[in-house]
């Protein structure tokens, strides 16, 4: 279950938006599918379609850029990785770039134009910290004036926020080397909870390229303190994958990064989307499980696993 805050964004229209995924019993994703194939659950209670999507719908995504000091040598890799992502897209799918460290710029805004977003991403640039959530929430931002359009992120980064690491340390520097490997839950992170409460209102999936800087089992000798940490903002970006319906792929050589750009763009292009209006409309806060069904149970979907009812 996913923590709760009581100042979360409350949703202003019941529509709820969900992307979903579907592939046969050997893992090859449908993409021929009509409305009357799905089937829609909110805490079990079969729900009444209201819109749908075909994969062929275009998106508008945020493509996001950790140009923080972890990320300084191996730029040329980022920008060869993503030029991929771009050539995997849909003609119609629009593209803003965003870079984030200490600062977070805007490099363009929501284009169809590849040459204008393949500049962008050569002239990403940064140092020094992380402002990974309140990139991402930037991020939000930009999607929520994308109307009716479909939404994703697809955020390259190490997952580490300077400040969410910065209050963990401060939580284990207390504790004894015993208690430090459970100690911080990934999903009482108030700022992170404030961010997928936002993604649930909008739909919006986000795909998240964990780079190899962020990964605690390639630490170089770490202290217990040290895989606490990056331990934690690593199940944080897997929470936000799952809680959006999105993937974590975590690039373990950065010679994947390309193949792992292009899978993503190519995920997008087998996503259906559909929007109900909830037959419980009460918004007293509290989680509502979301499952999709397709076909005759020979087909498995891949989607959100819910939203808390604010």
């Amino acid at each position: 279950m996913f923590a709760q805050t009581d100042d979360t964004i409350k949703v202003e229209s019941t529509i709820v938006r969900v992307n979903v995924g579907v592939v046969d019993s050997t893992g090859r994703p449908v993409t021929s599918l009509d409305r009357g194939s799905f089937a829609v659950y909110e805490d079990g209670v079969k729900q009444d379609i209201a819109r749908f999507d075909t994969v062929s719908a275009p998106f508008s995504v945020v493509m996001m850029l950790d140009m923080s000091g972890s990320t300084k040598s191996f730029r040329q890799n980022i920008q060869l990785s993503a030029a991929r992502f771009l050539d995997a897209l849909g003609p119609g799918d629009r593209v803003a770039v965003v870079e984030f460290y200490r600062k977070i710029n805007l490099l363009n805004d929501f284009t169809t134009d590849r040459s204008l977003a393949m500049h962008s991403i050569s002239v990403a640039n940064g140092e020094g910290d992380t402002n990974l959530y309140k990139a991402v929430s930037f991020a939000l931002d930009k999607l929520e004036k994308e109307g009716n359009r479909r939404k994703a992120i697809v955020v390259l980064t190490d997952g580490v926020d300077t400040e969410a690491q910065s209050a963990d340390r401060k939580l284990l520097s207390s504790l004894a080397a015993e208690q430090l490997p459970n100690a911080i839950k990934a999903d009482q992170n108030e700022n992170l909870a404030r961010i997928l409460n936002r993604a649930d209102k909008m739909g919006a999936t986000v795909y998240p390229l964990a780079l190899p800087t962020g990964d605690p089992a390639r630490l170089a000798d770490p202290t217990p303190l040290q895989i606490s940490l990056f331990k934690a903002a690593r199940e944080r970006l897997k929470l936000v994958a799952d809680r959006t319906g999105g993937t974590l792929s975590a690039i373990n050589r950065l010679d994947d990064m390309a193949t792992l750009y292009a899978k993503v763009a190519a995920d997008l292009r087998t996503l259906y989307t559909i929007e109900y209006q909830p037959l419980n409309d009460r918004r007293d806060g509290k989680w509502r499980e979301i499952k999709v069904q397709v076909g005759g149970g020979e087909y498995i979907a891949r989607s959100r696993q819910g939203y808390f009812a604010r």
